[in-house]
């Protein structure tokens, strides 16, 4: 990227030829300091890079037009031996860039107005994206074949590069790639630390993890944890088995709240809600069988990693969760208190 490279060796983890990714562990542990030091500057910085990877996406398309022929979009499905299965494949990997979305409804304590501000938000910027997804895609396969596309680590970089031969494009591309990730990743890290607050407070973990910076006012234990714990996952594992990784975790969490619809509704109807999902139990069904459409296309070694990370957090909840849960021991758990 403009003429600069890092060594192969600090560059990528073992699986892609290097020895740790040290990128990958800096950005990590930057993200880690940002949301230590506060939610709202974490909220600024990532509107920022929100800004920055839309305006060199549309700078992608404003340039990758150029280039545009129809004849790469022949055979449309990628030939007779991909086909449909390709694009349902290729679906449970880019899955990957809709977790975001999910990670939304977790700030719901530290939003004003949840009831109505968070459907809204997720809503168009779910609508946005999926356009603004769509159009990529079409000017990058219009731009350079989809077998040429595949064969780079960098595919939007890569058409304007080897499509419209625009170098000086491709290297902005590039920046607006990690910008990108790092975006991804501040979301995810965001979504996770505030789950296992939740978790620690409803005495599901150890509730003094849960403590809160009396000057930062966000919860500083889980925050370090969880960066460590991540960095030294992105030193040494490749990006592609952590994306099937972490979209297999997701689907199995999207599956489980479709499902907690229909059971809730059926046995707690009294039950005070926030948000009212529509039309239910046939979205919620939809829902589920999407998810269990994509988990089945992903790879085996996937679902034994995942399966084994399950039945840890099993033993986990019936060793420690189960019997130290506010839930168990009759106390007042968040939520109750407002019912009452």
């Amino acid at each position: 990227m403009f003429g600069f490279s890092l060594p192969d060796s600090i560059a990528g983890p073992p699986g892609d030829g290097g020895t740790i990714n040290l990128p990958a562990v800096f950005i990590v542990l930057a993200i880690m300091t940002l949301l230590v030091y506060g939610v709202r500057e974490s909220a600024r910085a990532n509107s920022i890079m929100v800004l920055v990877k839309i305006a060199a996406l549309l700078m992608f398309i404003v340039l990758g037009v150029g280039a545009f022929t129809s004849d790469n979009f022949t055979p449309f499905y990628g030939g007779e031996k991909e086909g449909f299965g390709g694009v349902v494949t290729a679906a449970s990997i880019i899955f990957f860039a809709y977790i975001g979305f999910d990670a939304i409804s977790t700030s719901g304590e530290e939003t004003k107005n949840p009831g109505r501000d968070l459907p809204i938000a997720i809503l168009v910027s779910l609508g946005v994206a999926t356009v603004l997804y769509i159009i990529v895609a079409i000017v990058a396969v219009g731009a350079l074949p989809s077998d040429q596309l595949a064969k780079s680590d960098a595919p939007l970089a890569a058409a304007l590069r080897d499509g419209a031969g625009i170098e000086w494009g491709a290297s902005l591309i590039a920046v607006g790639a990690l910008v990108s990730i790092t975006s991804v990743v501040l979301t995810i890290m965001y979504g996770q630390t505030r789950i296992f607050f939740a978790m620690c407070r409803d005495g599901l973990a150890p509730r003094r993890l849960a403590k809160v910076h009396p000057r930062y006012q966000t919860p500083v234990l889980i925050t370090v944890g969880f960066g460590i714990f991540i960095a030294r996952i992105a030193a040494v594992v490749p990006l592609a088995e952590i994306v099937v990784l972490v979209n297999i975790g997701t689907l199995f969490a999207f599956l489980i709240c479709n499902i907690a619809v229909v059971v809730l509704r059926r046995t707690r109807p009294d039950l005070e809600r926030g948000f009212r999902v529509p039309l239910v139990p046939f979205f919620p069904i939809i829902g589920a069988g999407l998810c269990i459409y994509l988990m089945l296309d992903l790879p085996g070694t996937t679902w034994w990693r995942f399966l084994i990370w399950l039945a840890i957090g099993v033993v986990i909840y019936f060793g420690y969760g189960r019997k130290h849960s506010r839930l168990q021991q009759g106390e007042v758990v968040a939520g109750e208190a407002e019912m009452k």
